[in-house]
């Protein structure tokens, strides 16, 4: 039974990521037809074979920048995650703290990256740790909302049965509320993968000494349009990768997403 359960679950997600897959060869193959039939300068734009090509070649050196960007990425997302978390949880406890920072938590997302860079390069220089800061304070935000709106939307009857065996107010907040609202955090949390590596580049494209963002500069620099989309490709595949582990972990630590489904719903 179990074994047949796993099949049928693995056959289900084959069949969910076939469209996906049809639809991504397509556009693939549509798109290498028209610039060879169209016969458009590779300066514009590469075909995913040139781009290909070009990531196999230059990936003794593509690599390097990749470590870095992935560095950046890796501690500044772990950074927003925590800070994320424990902001949202101070200002779900604290009303005065909701209305003293929460303005300025949003405030921090308006502001267009290639504004406070330069802020950071003062502060940081060239090196890794003033990305890794960009990193955390852009991608807290919302896994920070998401924690507060996760804690607001869970139902007041699980307070009160903890309460009436004991537990603390304390307790309750961090063994049943997050517990709770632990779907919806992750909701936040994947958002904010979404976008990691992509802020971090763009913080090494502002000034850096190593990283893609560099990698993107120097081709852009000097025309070379099928490194520019090599350079991209690794950004979405390492984005990819960790939304994968985000989906991973919380597989582990909270089960599928089914498993929380209420039984007697459908009676």
């Amino acid at each position: 039974m179990a074994e047949s359960h796993v099949q049928h679950k693995l056959l289900g997600m084959m069949k969910r990521r076939i469209p996906t897959v049809i639809a991504v060869v397509l556009l693939l193959a549509i798109w290498e037809a028209w610039v060879r039939i169209g016969h458009v300068p590779s300066t514009m734009i590469a075909t995913p074979s040139e781009i290909a090509q070009a990531t196999v070649e230059t990936w003794p050196t593509l690599w390097p920048a990749t470590e870095v960007t992935l560095l950046e990425g890796t501690v500044g997302f772990l950074f927003a995650v925590t800070c994320g978390i424990l902001i949202g949880i101070l200002l779900y406890c604290s009303r005065i703290a909701d209305a003293a920072l929460f303005p300025l938590l949003s405030a921090a997302q308006t502001m267009p990256l290639i504004s406070i860079a330069p802020l950071f390069l003062i502060w940081f220089g060239f090196e890794i740790s003033g990305k890794i800061v960009i990193v955390a304070v852009f991608g807290l935000f919302p896994i920070a909302v998401q924690t507060i709106r996760g804690l607001e939307a869970v139902p007041q009857f699980y307070s009160d049965v903890a309460l009436t065996c004991g537990a603390t107010r304390v307790w309750t907040l961090w063994h049943v509320k997050l517990r709770v609202a632990a779907r919806q955090i992750y909701g936040g949390i994947r958002v904010s993968a979404a976008y990691i590596f992509a802020t971090a580049a763009t913080a090494e494209y502002l000034g850096a000494r190593k990283g893609l963002g560099i990698w993107l500069q120097a081709a852009y620099n000097s025309f070379r349009t099928p490194l520019i989309f090599s350079a991209t490709l690794v950004i979405i595949v390492i984005t990819g990768i960790l939304m994968c582990l985000v989906n991973l972990s919380e597989r582990l630590l909270l089960g599928p997403a089914d498993a929380d489904a209420d039984p007697d719903a459908g009676q």
